[in-house]
């Protein structure tokens, strides 16, 4: 499944924003029928399996997303039924960018589905709110399903209090695309590995009198694109109790300095652009090197076949401290106002089954999406279609992800986005642009 443009840019901005969907969930902290305990797991607490009951009776249960058309959906929804004829999955479609609002705004009238598809980023908040049903016993009772096997990185995003509330179904970490007929002109031979290799091929890749720029930046998705070199310089949003703003440390500020100092390599009507839009500055030629996740691969090879073997993807360089890359993906959720609990159960377990997973991120041509089980990450198949996937698949061990439940910290996030997109339009420098949206990210803080 190729990304469309609604999900990359929709991806994008509830990254950017997960923490703001508490508002509503507040209202909302209902349970409901089923044999699941909600209660949270103590550290070293004994969890007792739980066994769902299959049905006796048909029942339908609602799952919703915005993937319902997809082909390997629409055969995986198939083969469930086969398994429990007793159980009828009913698809409520949802647009990719207005899903977290949605069910925020369903938890709240309590009327949610029985189970979702969520952003990773907002599973913590839901789950803060006991809008979401505590898995460990399911999870427990499952021979389907095995933790131990899941990356680090994306388990991280489905636990609040030391309980599973979701299980991750795909994901992306973000690479470097390149131009290698560009490269070869430009007399580089391997791809840049640490910054100042970055910025050495940048500046050899430039020439603006033939319109080539060595590296794209997007001013409205600044903050989301400058994270990695954030984390690669040591740096991190928050401080470790998530109360005080950090970004704006000597390593943020070498991170921003060096990260707006990329404008000189970059083009400049594409400045006001986002990563969607500005695809075709890469396949045009008019840029040599394009962050971006698995997704752009995909999309390069769908809608610009003409330049096919043109292009590469090499993890992201290193920064002073450290490889350092994002994550990003997506999770299923059992809602816990859901009377169906087992039945919902029984339909994320099966989509979570490995050779299901398989299917849905990488099993099929068009499937340009990471597992996040380890088996699978080193499945030999995994390149079949698409052989730079693998590249993804190694940046693994680099991926970072740096959550807040701070209700307050969506409105911050969104400042320091807005100040760094005024320093890459030439407006300010990176450090007064860290320097004011810390100050306002710290008021909002507060509140």
């Amino acid at each position: 499944m190729v990304q469309s443009r609604t999900v990359v840019i929709a991806r994008r901005m509830r990254m950017l924003a997960a923490a703001t969907v508490v508002a509503l969930v507040a209202t909302a902290c209902v349970g409901g029928g089923g044999s699941s305990d909600d209660s949270d797991t103590q550290p070293g607490q004994t969890i007792q399996p739980v066994t769902p009951q299959e049905p006796t009776s048909p029942v339908t249960i609602t799952f919703q997303s915005w993937v319902s058309e997809a082909q390997q959906m629409k055969k995986l929804s198939a083969d469930f039924k086969k398994l429990h004829p007793n159980i009828t999955v009913k698809f409520l479609n949802v647009p990719a960018d207005s899903a977290t609002q949605k069910l925020t705004t369903q938890v709240a009238g309590g009327n949610p589905p029985d189970t979702a598809f969520l952003d990773s980023s907002a599973v913590q908040d839901f789950a803060s709110r006991k809008a979401l049903v505590n898995l460990d016993g399911y999870i427990a009772g499952s021979q389907a399903v095995k933790l131990d096997d899941y990356v680090a990185g994306f388990k991280q995003t489905a636990v609040y209090q030391n309980s599973m509330f979701a299980l991750p179904y795909d994901g992306e970490t973000t690479g470097l695309f390149y131009r290698t007929d560009l490269f070869q002109a430009a007399g580089i031979t391997n791809p840049p590995a640490t910054w100042d290799e970055l910025k050495a091929a940048a500046e050899k890749l430039t020439d603006p009198a033939k319109k080539q720029y060595g590296y794209v930046l997007f001013a409205p998705e600044a903050q989301y694109y400058w994270l990695p070199f954030l984390w690669q310089a040591g740096g991190s949003l928050l401080s470790k109790d998530g109360k005080t703003i950090a970004f704006n440390s000597p390593q943020g500020t070498q991170a921003a300095d060096f990260y707006v100092g990329l404008r000189k390599y970059a083009p400049p009507d594409f400045l006001a652009s986002n990563s969607w839009d500005g695809r075709t500055a890469f396949a045009t030629g008019k840029v040599g090197m394009y962050m971006a996740g698995a997704w752009f691969g995909g999309e390069m090879a769908q809608s610009f076949p003409k330049i096919k073997g043109k292009w590469s993807v090499a993890p992201l360089p290193a920064g002073p401290a450290r490889c350092a890359t994002t994550i990003a993906g997506d999770s299923l959720v059992v809602t816990s106002q859901s009377k169906n609990k087992d039945a919902a159960w029984l339909w994320v377990e099966f989509l979570s089954r490995p050779d299901n997973m398989k299917l849905w991120t990488f099993g099929t041509p068009t499937a340009t999406l990471l597992p996040p089980r380890q088996s699978l990450l080193s499945d030999p198949e995994l390149g079949k279609y698409n052989p730079w996937l693998k590249g993804f698949a190694d940046q693994m061990k680099c991926a970072v992800n740096e959550t807040t439940n701070n209700p307050n910290w969506g409105q911050a996030s969104d400042a320091l986005n807005t100040e760094l997109g005024k320093a890459i339009y030439g407006e300010q420098s990176a450090t007064e642009a860290l320097t004011k949206a810390a100050k306002k990210g710290q008021t909002l803080l507060e509140e």
